[in-house]
């Protein structure tokens, strides 16, 4: 059986379907690591996952299945289709341009109301659909040819018409795909997880709601800014007032419409720290819904671990896997600028140097380009408890983080932190709006990519013991009042509850 495909036994009802994109059981860390902190830590409920994965290659799972997960299935957005099954089929009159009309208000901001109207008419037997014939028929030529006729007419067909198979073939997958039995609907982010979780709430009638690490749609917009592969057809000159639509224009919409229909099914819509709510409410998010449950870290863990000797060789830390998005480079290149005034100074890299092996190599290079082979050392995975001790400071340099749980580690063992701004690292280091008392600073905030600024801020800590010691203790005291693993648990199982007892007064009243 193809790793994809659906189990031949019907699974049970679940109490929670988890819906992640991207990440869990096939890729290890971040928010892998949280799925399978958070399916663990309510062994009194069943589970049901649904992965979602770009395509049908084989892939490795990283993590093994917790016994309380009852049905695991993965949702590939595109697969090569069966072209022999895909003639036109005859279907109720006008259904196509009624197609056509939902896509167009979906596209456009029509939210909840315009995905209900696209699921009913994709789930109604008589217009006799199946990824074949929504992606390679006769049906979907006509359908792109009308999009493009109603949503860019301006700009290359050719470019649309791939942009279109690319963004709707993965909307049709999520719309046909088997829906697992269950509950509650979690959703780990908005995109094509979000819309699921949309649809079982359409479906089932089931509550759903969604935990957002970092803001999906945001991360996208960057990632889309910065492709080289989408073609800007559209030349606007400096006339803000061009109404016209690029593929760019296209991409983001479909983005920000997936993620107004999720927060709008969503009877929660929970983040780890509390600048992300701004930008939600920015994407349609109810603000009633709004709630913040930070990640939380087993603090007994790091209990009793000593701290680096101020006699000690300076070392520094960058925990992390060895990828573009984590900077390593301006971490190079601060450790570069702090050995002038450290000269014995160690800066260790912490983490997985395979996911990437070209930036890897480029990393290395680097290293040797700035003579710093006795200084940086890369030691591939390890167990970051056992190197705590011999760390005076922790280094974050990413372009992008939602709540790190490397700094809330380092806090628990009083280890004060340099962390660019990103994500939730200013509210970790220096307390959230309504901190009260406060605390104080537990590190230093810099710039993205800015080794000169890393290394003043990491130097400050280095060669001055008792600011050091006195940010570690902060942090750390930070860290136990407000990031205690058992305290996030307790959120969600509270939440998990509330949820639990609205659809099962749901399923009832649909039987009496």
């Amino acid at each position: 059986m193809p790793f994809f495909a659906r189990p031949r036994a019907t699974p049970p009802e679940a109490d929670v379907c988890v819906i992640v994109e991207g990440c869990y059981p096939f890729v290890p860390g971040g928010v892998s690591t949280w799925v399978d902190w958070l399916i663990k830590g309510h062994p009194h409920l069943t589970f049901a996952i649904v992965a979602i994965v770009a395509d049908t290659a084989p892939r490795e799972r990283r993590y093994q299945l917790p016994a309380n997960v009852v049905d695991f299935r993965c949702l590939p957005l595109h697969r090569p289709f069966e072209t022999a099954s895909c003639r036109d089929a005859a279907r109720p009159e006008g259904m196509e341009e009624a197609l056509a009309d939902a896509f167009i208000l979906l596209v456009t901001g029509g939210g909840l109301a315009a995905f209900r109207r696209l699921v009913r008419l994709v789930a109604d037997p008589r217009n006799a659909f199946t990824i074949e014939t929504l992606m390679v028929s006769p049906l979907s030529w006509r359908l792109t040819c009308r999009m493009y006729e109603r949503l860019m007419p301006h700009a290359s067909f050719l470019h649309f018409f791939w942009a279109w198979r690319a963004l709707f073939g993965g909307l049709f997958a999520v719309l046909v795909s088997d829906l697992p039995r269950a509950r509650v609907y979690h959703t780990i982010s908005t995109g094509y997880a979000g819309l699921l979780a949309a649809r079982a709430v359409i479906e089932t009638g089931s509550p759903a709601f969604i935990t957002e690490h970092g803001i999906y749609t945001n991360e996208r917009r960057v990632e889309i800014l910065m492709a080289e592969w989408i073609c800007d057809t559209v030349d606007k000159g400096m006339d803000l007032d061009d109404g016209r639509v690029d593929l760019r224009d296209i991409w983001m919409q479909v983005f920000e419409a997936q993620a107004l229909i999720c927060y709008q099914a969503c009877t929660r819509i929970v983040t780890l720290y509390e600048d992300n709510q701004r930008l939600q409410r920015a994407l349609g998010a109810p603000r009633e819904r709004l709630a913040v449950i930070p990640n939380g870290i087993d603090i007994a863990r790091f209990e009793g671990i000593p701290q680096a000797s101020a006699d000690a060789l300076p070392t520094i830390a960058l925990i992390g896997r060895v990828v573009p998005i984590k900077d390593v480079k301006s971490y190079i290149e601060a450790a570069a600028i702090l050995r002038t005034t450290f000269p014995t100074l160690q800066a260790l890299v912490l983490g997985p140097t395979d996911e990437d092996p070209a930036y890897f190599a480029e990393c290395e290079a680097f290293v040797a380009e700035c003579g710093l082979a006795d200084t940086v050392v890369f030691t591939g995975a390890v167990n970051i408890v056992a190197y705590l001790s011999r760390i005076h400071v922790v280094v974050l340099t990413s372009l992008s983080e939602a709540q790190p749980l490397v700094i809330l580690e380092a806090g628990a063992a009083g280890i004060p932190c340099v962390a660019t701004d990103v994500g939730s690292c200013r509210e970790i280091l220096e307390g959230r709006s309504d901190e009260s008392p406060g605390l104080g600073a537990g590190g230093i905030v810099t710039a993205l990519v800015d080794p000169h600024q890393t290394a003043g801020a990491v130097g400050r800590l280095l060669g001055d013991a008792a600011f050091r010691h006195a940010c570690g203790e902060t942090l750390r005291t930070r860290v136990r009042r407000y990031y205690a693993s058992q305290d996030a648990l307790d959120c969600y199982r509270r939440t998990y509850a509330e949820l639990l007892e609205s659809s099962d007064e749901h399923a009832a009243r649909r039987a009496s």
